[in-house]
């Protein structure tokens, strides 16, 4: 049985028979079984207690490959459940959004005298007994490390956004470390909850960091260590049963990599694998998974932003005009209701809902065929051959990109193709692994246009530079996220003066502009807010959705089975 849903634009898609209505219901139950079945793994009371030494292993199922284990560079969502799991940061940020103590002692603040003068004075104190999983010991000397290679000349760094703030780095013994910003920079606490720490007695004896043999057989400190990649499987890791904090209580975990969504879906199903996050279980599964017996089933809060993200060198989108027009004919109701049976929300903005910067106040997309048509008349873009657009001698056509094996993502592709077509506008679809489009094609902009989800903050802080700033493009020397290569003059001041300032009331006036510009520029066009449908298996303890982070594999150190 199936109904099908008909956009505005003629688009037709098959349907399982659940109605929207009905889904929206199970929806919110799926919101209540996330925070309810993840606080009941923290209560204590309703699960039983975590074993006292390490036992049994998790199958964690990821559509796409981890490629980057080296934190300090470039990666994506999947790499960094590696990230957390091999290696441990100062701090990390909590699911209420609060910062909590890993390496460091305790989280500088101006109350606690670890952050002084304004914000420009920055003093850490470290645990002392954290040891590498090799056996040597973590001292202030691997953060100096780790801050310094950041910035280090050549190397290939995930960010420097913040970190080029950092002066006069001292050691002032082996558990504590103190620094200097060239100026104040609200979001480095947050932007040091989400960079990890790498051993300097391994890494320094590299003789290039980027290609050192660590980068394929990390050591950290964290609750796993590296054990086994299979590439185009899977990877391994075991417990650090030296680890510095609570935990672990897994023997193992397994990456298992499993590109098609149909058949990782199909694989949680039938046992071989416990827990889908990320991209998670595609929506039309969604009816049937909460019925499976000795599953779960939760929409996992996400400040993951679905977008359209043009290459802004690419002639086809050097104007605004060409930008604006291809969102006016973005059918986001057909995307949203009929291909994600309406649980992610659209949205206008690259923030969250959830954030304190959020503005509600942006302009509301209107899907309109007719005013794309004229926006592009207007701005002299004629009809040519195959009535293809045309100005200047230039055809208005491009490649959208995304990755193989998401059927939800390539409909939605056929879902553009088609309106956009229709204002003249001509696309080839060019999909590819994962491991292959999130790589230089992703970070080195060699894109034309992709289909993308990702988060446009600094960690937990909303100030979106990292994205956006005109210094943060990686292929123009800068270090950053900013691959679309978007330089606006008035964003670049109004995100500077947003990192200067502790006052929150006045960085939301800030960022709220920020937004408005962003809307109006579109150097991204947005869709929605994420809402993954993540999958667990009964008995695992220590699932906790977590907005601040990337992915809901961050405290995999704590999970254990109850049988």
């Amino acid at each position: 049985m199936s109904d099908r849903f008909k956009g505005k634009s003629g688009f037709e898609l098959a349907m399982p028979a659940l109605r929207r209505r009905d889904f929206l219901s199970l929806s919110a139950a799926g919101i209540a079984a996330s925070v309810g079945f993840g606080a009941r793994a923290q209560s204590g009371t309703a699960v039983p207690p975590p074993p006292k030494a390490p036992k049994g292993q998790v199958v964690i199922g990821l559509s796409q490959e981890p490629k980057s284990f080296n934190p300090l560079m470039p990666g994506v969502e999947v790499d960094e459940v590696v990230w957390t799991s091999v290696f441990s940061s100062l701090w990390m940020a909590a699911p209420d959004g609060t910062l909590v103590p890993d390496l460091a002692v305790a989280v500088p603040s101006e109350e606690n005298g670890g952050i002084s003068e304004g914000g420009l004075a920055w003093t850490v104190k470290l645990r002392e007994g954290v040891v590498w999983h090799d056996g040597a010991p973590f001292t202030a000397e691997d953060v100096k490390y780790s801050l310094e290679l950041i910035m280090a000349p050549g190397f290939k760094s995930r960010t420097r956004v913040g970190h080029e703030l950092v002066r006069d780095i001292v050691v002032k013994g082996p558990h504590e470390i103190s620094w200097r910003m060239e100026r104040a920079f609200a979001p480095y606490l947050a932007q040091l909850a989400n960079t990890q720490i790498v051993p300097k007695h391994i890494l320094s004896k590299a003789e290039d960091p980027n290609t050192a043999a660590f980068n394929g057989s990390p050591i950290g400190t964290g609750p796993f260590r590296w054990s086994e990649r299979r590439p185009g499987d899977s990877i391994t890791f075991v417990a650090n049963e030296r680890y510095h904090g609570d935990g672990p209580y897994l023997e193992g975990v397994v990456l298992k990599y499993i590109p098609d969504m149909t058949a990782l879906y199909a694989q949680f199903r039938t046992g071989q694998v416990d827990f889908v996050p990320i991209s998670g279980i595609p929506a039309n599964y969604y009816e049937e998974a909460t019925k499976l017996s000795g599953r779960k089933v939760a929409v996992a809060p996400s400040g993951n932003i679905e977008v359209i993200m043009p290459n802004l060198e690419h002639p086809a989108f050097t104007e605004k005009a060409v930008r604006q027009a291809l969102y006016a004919s973005m059918n986001k109701e057909a995307i949203v209701d009929a291909l994600y049976y309406g649980v992610p929300k659209p949205t206008e903005s690259y923030s969250p809902r959830e954030s304190w910067a959020f503005n509600p106040n942006l302009p509301k997309h209107e899907y309109s065929i007719d005013k794309a048509n004229k926006i592009l008349d207007e701005a002299g873009w004629k009809r040519a051959g195959r009535g293809i657009r045309e100005k200047n001698g230039k055809r208005l056509e491009f490649a959208l990109s995304t990755t193989t094996g998401n059927a939800l993502r390539e409909q939605c592709q056929q879902l553009m193709m088609q309106d956009w077509q229709q204002i003249g506008v001509s696309i080839k679809i060019n999909n590819m692994p994962g491991a292959v489009i999130w790589g230089d094609f992703y970070v080195r902009s060699q894109f034309e246009c992709l289909l993308v989800g990702t988060a446009f903050r600094t960690g937990v802080d909303p100030d979106p530079a990292p994205r956006f700033a005109s210094d943060a493009i990686p292929v123009k020397g800068g270090s950053g996220g900013n691959y679309m290569q978007w330089v606006n003059a008035e964003a670049d001041k109004l995100m500077k003066e947003g990192q200067a300032t502790f006052n929150q009331e006045r960085r939301k006036e800030i960022y709220f502009k920020v937004q408005e510009i962003v809307r109006e520029e579109l150097p991204i066009l947005p869709i929605f807010q994420y809402a993954p449908l993540e999958g667990i298996k009964d008995g695992l303890i220590g699932y906790q959705p977590n907005i601040n982070q990337r992915q809901n594999a961050w405290n995999l150190g704590s999970w254990y089975w109850a049988r």
